[in-house]
């Protein structure tokens, strides 16, 4: 396994770190099976923060959407680049629409050929919104949980794997290279499951299997993400501008929760996997990914001095040219694109 260790860490001010979560303890801890989401952003309602959101509507993240349905649900969906490229589909992370990506990684992977083709997850930005079947009650779910009973759930990650599948069939695309961060990463590796033939090759960015043996984030993380769950009023319209939806944190925590250990399914994954992690991630630590690239049979790891559970400018154009060069390695046959 090979490691990126070019940067020193770097630690950015006025973050708010969002993820998932490990609550409770058992003696000592009980692991809630979860921990992920991407991005560490400035925090809502500071200057820099609105500055991002209007140079993200500006440029190639702030385009028209296509509509397109997966059963029931209305899922929000685009295509930037050569229609011809390579296809790319990223899955973004617990609570986050597809403008939480960057302009930034975005731009480099277009410039690169690729076609990259990004969509909203249920529940969150232009895909339709699941307020109208309610909230799971969160401290009777994690103690059902906790004695080993299903949790309530409104959808489930191969729902959300489903209605990637879906956006790949709106946009005429057989096969694709799959790409997840955090719980975008989940869902990614669930589709490889459900769907390997159409599976190009997977990179999967600060994600994991959820094995129960894995650390736990540290209390700052959980803190973080508590935040989060908790916004309303000016706040939560705040985050929404930046393209991260509060109110989908409770669904989208069980059907995470409800996944479980997904270590035997991830061993299934046989396409091509990159996974990138960062070394000074404290939601996911690094032991996450590396379990997850022993899990996947020939899974390429890289981790990356200097990223924590986001993507920082200072590492992004690393961490493109890794995903560009995984994917050059693995080309699609065109009669398969």
């Amino acid at each position: 396994m090979s490691k990126r260790t070019q940067l020193k860490p770097t630690y950015l001010k006025d973050q708010f770190v969002i993820g998932h979560i490990s609550y409770l303890r058992r003696g000592v801890w009980l692991q809630l099976a979860a921990a992920m989401l991407l991005i560490v952003v400035s925090v809502a309602g500071t200057s820099a923060s609105r500055a991002w959101a209007e140079d993200t509507a500006k440029g190639l993240l702030g385009g028209p959407l296509q509509i397109t349905s997966s059963g029931p649900v209305q899922i929000a969906h685009t295509s930037i680049g050569p229609p011809n490229g390579p296809p790319v589909l990223m899955i973004m992370g617990l609570t986050a629409s597809h403008r939480m990506w960057g302009e930034d990684l975005v731009g480099r992977l277009v410039a690169a050929g690729l076609r990259v083709i990004l969509f909203d997850n249920r529940d969150t930005g232009a895909s339709q919104r699941l307020d109208d079947m309610g909230q799971p009650l969160l401290w009777w779910n994690l103690l059902k949980w906790r004695i080993g009973l299903p949790v309530t759930k409104v959808y489930t990650l191969t729902d959300m794997a489903t209605d990637a599948a879906a956006v790949l069939d709106a946009q005429g695309v057989k096969r694709a290279h799959v790409m997840g961060a955090s719980m975008g990463g989940m869902i990614a590796q669930t589709f490889a499951v459900t769907y390997p033939e159409r599976t190009a090759s997977l990179i999967s960015i600060m994600s994991t299997t959820n094995a129960p043996h894995l650390p736990p984030p540290s209390g700052e993380a959980e803190a973080g993400l508590r935040g989060v769950e908790e916004s309303s009023g000016d706040r939560a319209q705040r985050l929404e501008e930046i393209g991260l939806y509060p109110s989908a944190m409770r669904r989208q925590l069980m059907a995470i929760l409800g996944a479980g250990d997904r270590t035997d399914q991830v061993a299934q994954i046989y396409a091509p996997t990159l996974v990138q992690h960062g070394m000074e991630d404290t939601l996911l630590p690094l032991a996450h990914g590396e379990h997850t690239a022993a899990t996947i049979p020939d899974a390429q790891f890289l981790s990356y001095a200097g990223m924590g559970h986001n993507l920082p400018k200072e590492i992004v154009p690393v961490l493109a040219a890794d995903i560009v060069g995984h994917i050059i390695a693995h080309p699609i046959p065109a009669a398969e694109l």
